[in-house]
């Protein structure tokens, strides 16, 4: 069970948490503490990725076709390149040349440029997604400046063999390793994937609680071959099938998929009016009325333009929040610039079929643009594919090319003078993260705001807590006050529809008082 602190915040389990559900891969047929094999010793991962491929002969091949190994993603909608090897975002804005930080969460050992060899097998980190140990860590692929590489130094050593000896079906705290820290930090990018999601309570998520069904991400996010269902590139925003007959659906990670169609018991008038929602109102909604719980933070603004700011010419930060468990969160640091966080948010809505909308490297912009979407979405009422979503909101003040009208590749990571972290020079980190790709650069850079919206579908509370009719039929406060294109009772105000409506009842109302008034005053015996 989950204990909790004076402070009402779930505290690590006082007992061995109880095994997660997986997906349907459940239980094992080896002991991997036997095979002699694993014993080791093993001079690095590679090694101990060798030994796991002369077991699993087919995964290699199976698991290279997976996005967390390419890192690349086209999408068939839009004909894009996409992918966090290629994309632009608000937050660290770009891996691409920085790889030798940034690839610590690619599933592979040692890519630290475009010389990486993504058909060789033997690069893949099996242990970060199956070790079961907890000591298991990635450092960065590169040196880089001296003021960032003293952040990996100290580190204990990795015991190899007693990691692979370990491994299991993967636990959330592996998926969290890199989905967690996202964005450069705890819970920085998605607002809704913590650290507090490694032992949460059910209060925080019904589906991942201990004290709960303790769910593995596996358990929604299932795999085929190494390939998981779910992608923030193609989500499936109104899911038609449901569960599929017999059982369980599990080819894509949607509530629909377990839950059905009519996730409501039909025992009330009310039951079935929410059933009646689910056309077009997103499960999420309702059941996420806040993100970024459990005590951790997310960052919800972030600002470039003060970086590089030094105390006797060396970088440094400042704590200047602490969140609901106790954590201090840096809000400025020389190397990024200033962070607001927040907790406990309420979300954005709007209608959503499933598309994402990118501005990648090739985008072009109005340079004079007061601000621009990094990644948006689209959707609407009438388009018979989307429903409503609640959404973060991320805005960041970034650099971009001010000549061409285009966001640019920063070059943040490295020993060399032009990297950003360490030299704070952003014209010539722009520059040489421009010129390694062979991109124009005008030479003259400037910030602009960009937004970004991030899908919320984790940290679902229990249906006690949901959202209830009042919170979006409401004259005042509602929560889809935004949510344009359709006509909202309680929300909303029309006068024929009101008018109608009022003579409706009224007319309603004065059928039942006369059919009662002559029931009353009508002689006994007469027919009525």
């Amino acid at each position: 069970m989950v204990s909790a602190d004076a402070s009402g915040w779930p505290t690590p389990p006082t007992t061995i948490a109880p095994p997660q559900i997986s997906g349907p891969l459940r239980g094992g047929t080896a002991d991997h503490t036997k095979f002699e094999a694993l014993k080791g010793p093993f001079a690095n991962g590679s090694e101990v990725t060798q030994v796991c491929l002369s077991c699993h002969t087919e995964t290699g091949q199976h698991f290279m076709k997976n996005i967390h190994w390419t890192w690349s993603y086209q999408d068939k909608n839009t004909g894009q390149q996409l992918g966090k090897r290629y994309l632009i975002n608000n937050f660290c804005t770009n891996s691409r040349g920085n790889e030798g930080m940034c690839a610590q969460c690619h599933a592979g050992y040692g890519w630290k440029d475009e010389t990486f060899d993504f058909t060789d097998e033997t690069k893949i980190d099996c242990l970060v997604c199956h070790e079961t140990t907890g000591t298991y860590y990635k450092t960065p692929n590169s040196e880089g400046s001296p003021a960032c590489s003293v952040m990996f130094e100290g580190k204990p050593p990795i015991d190899l063999a007693a990691a692979a000896q370990s491994v299991d079906l993967p636990q959330r705290a592996n998926c969290g390793a890199c989905h967690f820290n996202g964005g450069g930090g705890d819970n920085v990018k998605h607002g809704d994937l913590s650290t507090a999601l490694k032992q949460p309570p059910r209060t925080l998520d019904v589906h991942m609680g201990v004290d709960g069904l303790n769910f593995a991400c596996s358990a929604c996010h299932v795999t085929n071959k190494h390939v998981w269902a779910g992608s923030r590139y193609n989500v499936v925003s109104k899911d038609t099938q449901g569960t599929g007959l017999p059982g369980q659906r599990t080819d894509v990670a949607t509530c629909e998929s377990c839950h059905g169609l009519a996730p409501h018991p039909v025992d009330s008038i009310a039951a079935f009016k929410l059933n009646d929602h689910v056309q077009s109102i997103a499960c999420q909604t309702c059941h996420i009325p806040e993100f970024a719980r459990g005590g951790v933070a997310t960052v919800v603004d972030w600002d470039w333009r003060t970086a590089g700011k030094t105390l006797d010419g060396e970088g440094y930060h400042e704590e200047g929040y602490i969140q609901g468990n106790g954590g201090h969160r840096y809000t400025y640091k020389s190397i990024k610039g200033n962070f607001v966080y927040d907790e406990n948010i309420i979300p954005e809505y709007d209608w959503f079929d499933g598309q994402m909308v990118y501005t990648t490297i090739d985008t072009q912009f109005d340079p004079n643009a007061e601000s621009i979407e990094i990644n948006g979405f689209s959707g609407s009422r009438g388009d018979g594919r989307s429903r409503i979503w609640p959404f973060k909101r991320m805005h960041t003040w970034q650099p971009y090319d001010k000549g061409n009208g285009t966001l640019v590749y920063t070059h943040l990571w490295g020993e060399d003078e032009a990297a950003y972290w360490g030299n704070y020079d952003m014209g010539a980190a722009i520059e040489k993260g421009m010129a390694d790709f062979g991109l124009d650069y005008s030479g003259e850079f400037g910030f602009i705001e960009t937004l970004s919206w991030w899908p919320i579908t984790h940290m679902v509370a229990p249906k006690e807590q949901a959202l209830a009719c009042g919170d979006c039929h409401a004259p005042k406060n509602s929560r889809l006050a935004e949510v344009k294109g359709v006509y909202l009772p309680g929300r909303d105000r029309n006068r024929w529809v009101d008018i109608i409506g009022t003579l409706l009842v009224a007319g309603t109302l004065g059928g039942i008082l006369i059919h009662g008034g002559i029931r009353i005053f009508s002689p006994k015996g007469d027919q009525h």
